[in-house]
């Protein structure tokens, strides 16, 4: 039976007088119409997928982890290097001071056996026990054995007192090797910990990065990027004006080489990284695109100030979402091996356009700005 417009607004009313549950609203309301799929992007080498939008929830999470572990690897890698150093350090001066204690004991027994020479000299002056006083009246020339006494006496004093300055040089060695030989010993020890935690970070970074990685290749399959990863620490800024795209690398592929991976010429710079790194923005500018799919994987393209745009594609995660400002040096996102790669590194280009097919060898124009690569 179909009621009319008054009776359909009695229903409710009704209900809520008899305590009866009200009919849902999906009953009375239409649905509303589902939201529209992103569009794909025509397939292709070294093409991406044009949209931002949202991907799996735990993926920003993963993200973050990773770029928190990469830290702490970075962070017990310096440390382990610097307690390295300064056990060598410490080990090389036990060395010295056991090599100086050493030099030092051999002039100690020299001049021991010094005092013994100049007493036994003395002794054999003395005249088989007779007085000093009666050597005076029984000699030719007592001036000159009061003389040749004196000498003595004086010879015997500097070699006792030399004699005395090198025990306590002796001394303060022999505490002075002890100590450094202990803060090597020391240092040794806390190497050895900062090597097992360096260990254990590196195995769980290492896990992270492979997570990351099978998340965005995921993402990168059904064409919708994750969200951005924020994070609550990010890199010191700098006064630097350009700056290379990632900290630590290795030059792979060069702008213009022939490969069978490309279509025609390699269109920029690639930096052999290993997943999660992260990339930096190399200038300042505004984020103009944030892609998935298609041979440049996960990318972002940013336009500069002075009319250029930066390109860092086959992404594991980004950092920054679409339209948002930079600085020089900012993480705006971290290194994978999405889409046309080969192993793990970053694609990096400079255009004339936000568009593949404008590129320019980045290698010099980054010199020109003084970040040379």
């Amino acid at each position: 039976m179909r009621l009319g417009p008054c009776p359909r607004l009695l229903v409710p009313v009704l209900c809520v007088l008899l305590c009866l549950p009200a009919p849902a609203a999906a009953a009375v309301l239409a649905a509303p119409a589902a939201a529209p799929a992103a569009l794909a992007a025509p397939a292709g080498d070294d093409t991406a997928f044009d949209g931002h939008s949202g991907g799996p929830s735990d993926t920003p999470s993963v993200g973050a982890e990773v770029a928190r572990l990469y830290e702490q690897a970075a962070q017990a890698s310096r440390r382990y290097e610097e307690g390295r150093r300064e056990a060598k350090e410490q080990r090389a001066k036990a060395l010295r001071l056991e090599r100086l204690l050493i030099h030092a004991r051999d002039d100690i027994e020299i001049l021991r056996g010094d005092v013994g020479r100049v007493a036994r000299a003395q002794y054999r002056a003395g005249g088989g026990g007779i007085a000093y006083t009666a050597k005076l009246l029984l000699a030719d020339d007592p001036q000159e054995l009061m003389d040749g006494h004196r000498l003595a006496w004086q010879a015997e004093l500097a070699v006792s007192r030399t004699l005395a300055r090198a025990e306590r040089a002796e001394r303060m060695l022999v505490e002075d090797e002890r100590r450094a030989s202990a803060a090597w010993l020391d240092l040794d020890a806390r190497t050895e910990q900062l090597a097992s935690l360096k260990q254990a970070i590196t195995a769980r970074l290492e896990d992270a990065r492979w997570k990351l990685q099978g998340q965005a290749d995921r993402s990168v399959s059904a064409g919708r990027c994750a969200g951005a990863v924020r994070l609550d620490e990010q890199a010191p800024p700098t006064t630097r004006p350009w700056v290379t795209p990632v900290e630590e690398y290795e030059l792979s592929a060069g702008f213009g080489g022939e490969g069978a991976r490309w279509k025609s010429r390699h269109t920029g710079q690639d930096f052999a990284v290993d997943i999660g790194t992260p990339v930096r923005a190399v200038g300042q500018g505004r984020v103009v695109s944030v892609s998935c799919g298609g041979g440049f994987g996960i990318e972002v393209v940013i336009a500069h100030p002075d009319g250029y745009y930066s390109q860092y594609a086959h992404l594991a995660g980004v950092m920054v979402d679409q339209g948002e400002r930079v600085r020089t040096g900012q993480w705006i996102g971290q290194a994978g091996t999405t889409g046309n790669s080969s192993g793990p590194h970053l694609h990096f280009e400079v255009r004339l356009t936000p568009h593949l097919g404008s590129g320019i060898d980045p290698g010099p124009w980054m010199r020109e700005r003084g970040a040379g690569f």
